[in-house]
């Protein structure tokens, strides 16, 4: 294949990292349930998690994202929510929880090695990832990953403004640039918003605040795939209507 750089549809392929790469939001899962176990001592509420994501959200401005801001969030709900009655003991147990977050191994999904190595062998690819900067590092360190990625971005926000600076950065417009990920929100509306493309690999689960996405523009630039195997088929699928728009 004629190099991306001197030929017409996708020039850059850019790669999410957490739930994309490796796993994630299991883990906060695990946390929140913990959490809620604390919580639920002290309250009759069948609403401790929905209670806890709007401080989480209401907070993402002024903590980001990340295990450190859940960690805050937990703190502070908890307080709130059981009437500053929850014991200094519970506190220590939610900043425990957190820590084990921090501390958790990095377990690569199966057959993404191989899904960005097959893209890599004929574009570009960099990695995009938001949240906490020391721990993003650690993850991508730990992952044995960051040797196929050309650059490595981390970032407060995934949005246009952000994804415009950086594809400036790169020397891509945004018309040959596509991004691969398991956020609608963060991952694929943002870039389809600049006019690019992109491919939403779903997991699982995922974190409420990254389900709220709605896509208004470009639809038809965009392909879900059920696995990461998939992925190179639909990149290449993506890129010969991008080379084909191009002409």
């Amino acid at each position: 294949m004629e190099p991306a750089s001197t030929r017409d549809g996708i020039a850059m392929v850019g790669f999410d990292a957490d739930d994309t790469l490796w796993r994630s939001q299991d883990y906060f899962d695990e946390a929140q349930a913990q959490f809620e176990r604390i919580v639920s001592a002290y309250v009759d509420l069948s609403d401790v998690g929905r209670r806890l994501y709007e401080y989480e959200s209401r907070n993402i401005a002024v903590f980001g994202y990340g295990v450190k801001g859940m960690a805050l969030s937990m703190v502070e709900a908890a307080v709130e929510i059981t009437g500053a009655r929850i014991s200094a003991g519970d506190i220590h147990r939610i900043v425990g929880i957190a820590k084990e977050l921090l501390r958790h191994p990095v377990e690569v999904l199966d057959g993404v090695r191989e899904a960005v190595e097959a893209v890599a062998a004929d574009w570009p690819v960099v990695l995009i990832t938001k949240g906490d900067l020391f721990h993003q590092e650690q993850k991508v360190r730990d992952s044995g990953l960051a040797d196929l990625f050309r650059r490595i971005e981390i970032v407060s926000e995934k949005d246009p403004p952000t994804y415009a600076r950086l594809l400036e950065e790169f020397g891509v417009p945004a018309s040959r640039f596509l991004m691969v990920g398991n956020s609608l929100r963060s991952d694929v509306a943002p870039v389809l918003e600049l006019g690019g493309w992109g491919v939403h690999v779903p997991y699982h689960t995922t974190w409420a605040h990254e389900a709220e996405a709605q896509l208004r523009h470009g639809g038809e630039r965009m392909r879900a795939v059920a696995a990461i195997a998939e992925l190179p088929q639909a990149v290449r699928e993506l890129d010969a209507i991008a080379s084909g728009a191009a002409r």
